[in-house]
């Protein structure tokens, strides 16, 4: 893992909390408005890592680990949106946040979503990137169809990863050889993902209970589906911002929270798969800066 800086030059402030029965590890930087950055599978905070220098002359960026992630513990359960959507929100309590902006990619994107919806009270924007609801989409994407499998998008994973035992069986120590694998064939530019990423990612889920933690979020599912069709009939109160990858989601990103909200902007990056922050960090960071600098 490198070391991270603000846009200042400042070293990023590691930190933990514990807030809802979990210990929760997360990095601090910048200041102004609290700004949220949340990770996807099986990534950590640093998914982030070069973007935040980019926000950080705006915004107090807060990005944690979500718990089972990265250096976050590793519970047995709780790993469905509505509990790491309470996770984030004490989280944020703790540090003296008590209204702030949320952005997500990937999983991060649902989990970023479950906090707006659960929280509409204390979320100025939400920020949802790159990511399937369930419910509304993922497990449409992941079946086992000749149109899923002809495109740049099959989500075949989906199902795997709610098997359980298998997939910790077949991929402990694998992990090197199958999330550079699986992580770069969903990108445009597989040169994104470099070796410092790769190795936090292996890192991180061979440490014990690593495997087990990112395939629960999978195992919940179905609870997820029973808490997205909930939350779904109340419409978000917040200006959204779907942003999507040009050879990814894409057009689907902007669909889904046309679902659940009124006041939706869509962007996509171009040249761009499904890790944005890795892919288009400038691109991305521009987007986000006009989006949530807005009304400030």
């Amino acid at each position: 893992m490198l070391d991270i800086f603000d846009h200042a030059g400042t070293p990023v402030t590691h930190g933990r909390r514990t807030v809802n029965g979990v210990r929760l590890h997360y990095v601090t930087a910048g200041s102004g408005p609290a700004l949220v950055l949340l990770h996807g599978v099986p990534k950590t905070w640093y998914y982030w890592h070069r973007v935040i220098p980019l926000l950080t002359e705006h915004f107090t960026v807060i990005a944690p680990d979500v718990r089972g992630f990265g250096d976050s513990a590793r519970p047995e359960g709780g790993y469905d949106m509505g509990t790491i959507a309470e996770d984030i929100a004490a989280l944020l309590t703790e540090l003296g946040h008590e209204r702030f902006a949320v952005a997500g990619e990937d999983w991060g994107a649902a989990f970023a979503y479950a906090v707006a919806a659960g929280f509409p009270e204390r979320v100025t924007k939400l920020s949802f990137g790159e990511m399937l609801l369930p419910g509304f989409g993922l497990e449409d994407w992941s079946a086992l169809t000749a149109e899923n499998v002809r495109s740049s998008h099959f989500l075949w994973h989906v199902g795997f990863f709610h098997v359980p035992d298998f997939p910790e069986m077949l991929i402990s120590g694998r992990e090197e050889a199958f999330w550079s694998t699986w992580m770069k064939n969903e990108t445009y530019n597989p040169a994104a993902i470099t070796p410092d990423c790769v190795a936090e990612w292996v890192r991180c889920s061979s440490a014990p209970g690593g495997l087990r933690a990112i395939f629960e979020v999978y195992r919940a599912t179905f609870t997820n589906i029973a808490l997205d069709e909930r939350w779904a009939r109340t419409p978000l109160p917040m200006p959204v911002l779907a942003v999507a990858s040009e050879h990814f989601i894409g057009q689907e990103t902007r669909r889904q929270m046309e679902r659940v909200s009124d006041d939706v902007q869509y962007v996509e990056l171009a040249d761009c798969g499904h890790s944005m922050a890795l892919e288009r960090p400038d691109a991305l960071a521009e987007v986000m800066r006009d989006f949530f600098l807005k009304g400030h």
